[in-house]
């Protein structure tokens, strides 16, 4: 028999990551650590859960994430945006309020290119007239 799950897949900067809900009591899966020991700081752990808690889904599904690229920040992103997008696959009902929230929209901005000439994306030689 097939076990229920629910997938989805987030991404923020460079960070990519493959969430998979399955029914459970809560436990929080990150890479094969737990959510406490892979994020140290607590605003972390509440942006990648904030999905859960807008939506009142917190003990009922147990949440594995593969997560890969990027740093901490983006990786919480990423996780939030995957949540999201697995609870939109569980119950279609609870679109508005995770829209309403913007946990549904892709972050889109990046790190602008480095340009030949240039010390960094922006920052320029220093100009002399003469």
């Amino acid at each position: 028999m097939a076990i229920e799950q629910y997938i989805g897949t987030g991404r923020r900067k460079t960070s990519i990551a493959r969430v998979r809900l399955v029914p459970g009591n809560g436990k929080f899966i990150i890479n094969k650590k737990d959510i406490e020991d892979y994020f140290n700081y607590e605003t972390l752990r509440t942006i990648a859960r904030e999905p859960l808690t807008i939506t009142d889904n917190l003990g009922n599904f147990d949440i594995l994430v593969n997560v890969k690229g990027g740093g901490y920040t983006g990786q919480a992103g990423a996780i939030r945006h995957g949540i999201a997008r697995a609870l939109l696959n569980y119950d279609l009902e609870t679109r508005p309020t995770l829209k309403k929230a913007g946990n549904l929209t892709r972050d889109p901005r990046m790190t602008e290119r480095k340009k030949y000439g240039f010390k960094k994306a922006r920052k320029s030689p220093q100009f002399s007239k003469r």
